[in-house]
């Protein structure tokens, strides 16, 4: 293989696509048994890649596998496996280790391995380098070792694998070489830091400086409602400006893995150095609490109308992190149901990608027909719903309020503004169709 991918998720899976499409003969090992077979059935479980290029992909040789021998000859080795927060604050490294430790066992010399798995600056160096070592060769001068932070975008039509440019840190200027000549042949631009620290921080510092601009106008999404400003015009004002702005706007909170998890990698590793990285934790801390704030809003909106929240049936659009995709990872969704149901609120949901939901343990009850589910977990959208589809239509009338949670391009404005009785939209969707039973965030 000139390619082996270790972790076919939403990061590992359109890399593959593109090294295909490049003419390489590319393997993939997970340690999913449903994922492998999905994609040796030609299915996909990820957003960006469609079951058509699955087939493509295999048509030009890709190997899933859940077999390590998998790696064995490989000219590359990329690890994209997840690295979650651990108890103590810091990314759980266990997928990463785990995933050194397989590639040590086959590793050869002369193959480049890069690590394109989220973490903390030094963790390619001190983490994973000493692991690969245990095979006897020496990183920098047997094999090439090098870091690549990934930056998929679920669901972004106009940026993917090829079109963003590619970061690459070596542990030595011979290794940077490498890992910019690999990416090279399927990435158009490929740039290179002055090592692998810089390629981990460069990372950090992209989905920190998202999630403090999200807090920024998530805590003036605060005032402004009681300023009695629209915040979202301000925003729209403020975006005119050519220079020295970008437009952030407010939300229920955030969601995926980058945003609310990524700053936390930075944010661990300075505590380590024994002092705080207080605007991440204050970012962390605003965030956080803008489910609960979301609930606050709800309630006041039905008292309001004389309702109280309990026993009020209220209806949640859209449960996933982000619009038009199914992952449902860190979606703020899920903290604002718990909290709702907490104070007996009636909840249904509709989500056009997502077939079931719970929360705590409880089955929320969906509306709608639901959506095609895949092997391994992942969703496509079944019929989208007409500004006519009876089942959204009556879900929206019968509603005592309806909360917009996720901006699918499903949920018309024009048919969310005239169907519901008292809608609260914390994400814009209905801006163009304001009326006295509508509410922004």
């Amino acid at each position: 293989m000139d390619l082996v991918v270790i972790g076919l998720g939403y990061v590992g899976l359109p890399l593959v696509r593109e090294a295909c499409r490049a003419g390489l003969r590319v393997g993939g090992l997970d340690r999913d048994p449903r994922v492998v077979a999905g994609l040796k059935a030609g299915l996909s479980h990820v957003d960006d890649v469609s079951a058509a290029e699955v087939e493509e992909m295999l048509a030009a040789g890709f190997r899933p596998s859940v077999d390590e021998d998998v790696l064995d000859g490989a000219r590359t080795v990329v690890i994209c496996v997840p690295t979650p927060l651990s108890e103590e604050g810091g990314p759980d490294l266990t997928a990463v280790r785990g995933a050194a430790e397989t590639v040590a066992r086959h590793l050869e010399p002369g193959t480049l391995v890069v690590l394109e798995s989220t973490t903390y600056p030094g963790t390619t160096d001190e983490v994973v380098r000493p692991i690969l070592e245990t095979s006897g060769l020496a990183a920098g001068e047997e094999f090439h070792l090098a870091f690549s932070p990934e930056r998929i975008d679920p669901g972004n039509p106009v940026y993917g694998v090829r079109n963003t440019p590619k970061i690459v840190g070596g542990l030595t200027p011979a290794c940077a070489s490498a890992a910019a000549a690999f990416y090279g042949k399927f990435v158009d631009e490929v740039v290179q830091a002055k090592g692998t620290r810089e390629a981990e921080m460069a990372k950090l510092l992209e989905n920190t400086y998202r999630h403090v601009n999200i807090a920024l106008v998530n805590e003036m999404a605060v005032f402004c409602h009681e300023l009695g400003i629209d915040l979202w015009d301000a925003i729209d004002c403020a975006a005119t400006k050519p220079f020295g702005f970008q437009a952030f706007r407010p939300g229920p909170g955030v969601g995926g893995h980058c945003i609310p998890i990524d700053p936390n990698y930075l944010s661990y590793k300075v505590r380590s150095l024994g002092y705080p990285f207080r605007f991440v934790e204050l970012a962390q801390e605003i965030n956080d609490r803008m489910p609960r704030y979301v609930v606050e809003r709800a309630q006041q909106l039905l008292n309001q109308q004389g309702r109280a929240l309990k026993g009020a049936k209220v209806l949640l659009l859209g449960v996933t992190y982000k619009a038009d995709i199914a992952d449902q990872r860190e979606s703020p969704a899920r903290p604002v149901a718990r909290r709702l149901a907490r104070l007996g609120a009636e909840l249904r949901f509709h989500d056009p990608y997502v077939a079931d939901w719970r929360v705590d343990g409880a089955e929320v009850p969906r509306v709608g027909p639901p959506p095609v589910v895949r092997p391994g977990g992942g969703q496509r959208p079944g019929a989208e719903p007409s500004p006519w589809d009876p089942e959204l239509v009556a879900a929206l009338e019968d509603a005592d309020l309806v909360i917009v949670l996720a901006d699918h391009a499903a949920y018309e404005a024009s048919l969310l503004s005239r169907h519901a009785r008292l809608l609260f939209d914390t994400r814009g969707r209905t801006r163009g169709a304001r009326s006295e039973s509508v509410e922004l965030l």
